[in-house]
């Protein structure tokens, strides 16, 4: 037994948080292991029984994007600024899709993984990272296949892809950290109403009708343009199609106001999460 007068040297102490903002990167960084196990299990395990396994990932935006082209580019007849239909509504998809999987994932992270964090320790912010991560290992596939169709429409001259691609990581973080900063919101209140998940799923399918994801944002009456512009999303669409399509209007100042709510949404949600996380598994 241990002398109580002796100093104890502990390999991992754990002990409740001091604030609420209380985030120790310390602890995130130890179980970077952890980290990457729950990715490569999200990864792999998803598709692991299916017939055709990973070519899901290229089959879901490309059946998508056709349906699209047909509903609202043959059928409804949306302008498309003058771009080919098909990678017009690519463009659009590939980024919806990876906003829409992290922001209802990580809504769910609290009842989705509620008998692991009732069994055994480790930093929960881990779970959203993983979700993000993960998600965006699925989007990097997709992408893959969205620039094979920018380097066909190019070197046919349909489409004028110009330099701001180069700033295409910085596009994706700002979407990674709205839908993490969004999905901690309200991952506090599915715990306590679990109707809630519903209406956010059918919530974030309204919410795509309002951000210029099927149309250009150039169609947008003047009238109602500012309300539009509300949607911290709709300048991220409108780079997309500019940088990859030379289509539509885009500049660097329209960044600054996504920027800023990327930072604001994320801060309050690990202040709810924080808050959350030390009584969720009371009302799970």
């Amino acid at each position: 037994m241990k002398n109580n007068n002796q100093s104890e040297d502990w390999d991992l102490v754990i002990k409740g948080q001091s604030s609420l903002f209380d985030v120790n990167f310390r602890d995130l960084w130890h179980y970077r292991d952890l980290l990457f196990l729950f990715v490569k299990r999200d990864f792999v395990t998803v598709y692991k029984q299916t017939i055709l396994g990973p070519l899901w990932f290229f089959i879901q935006p490309l059946l998508t994007t056709i349906t699209f082209t047909i509903v609202f580019g043959i059928v409804a007849q949306l302008n498309t600024d003058g771009a080919p239909k098909i990678i017009f509504y690519m463009a659009g998809i590939t980024l919806w899709n990876y906003f829409s999987t992290c922001l209802t994932t990580v809504a769910g992270v609290f009842t989705t993984n509620a008998s692991i964090f009732g069994k055994v320790y480790f930093p929960r912010l881990i779970m959203p990272l993983t979700i993000v991560i993960s998600n965006l290992m699925k989007f990097g596939v997709q992408f893959l296949l969205f620039l094979g169709f920018v380097i066909y429409f190019a070197l046919r001259g349909q489409i004028h892809p110009n330099t701001y691609i180069a700033l295409t990581p910085y596009i994706i973080l700002l979407m990674a950290v709205i839908s993490m900063g969004i999905g901690l919101i309200l991952t506090a209140m599915t715990t306590k109403y679990k109707d809630l998940t519903q209406l956010i799923t059918f919530g974030i399918q309204l919410f795509m009708y309002i951000t210029p994801v099927i149309y250009s944002s150039t169609s947008i009456p003047e009238n109602y343009r500012w309300l539009v512009d509300l949607n911290p999303l709709v300048s991220l669409f409108d780079y997309m199609r500019f940088a990859y399509l030379g289509i539509g209007k885009f500049s660097l100042g329209s960044l600054i106001y996504p920027t800023l709510f990327s930072v604001v949404s994320l801060t309050i949600g690990i202040l709810v999460f924080n808050k959350s996380q030390k009584t969720f598994i009371d009302t799970v």
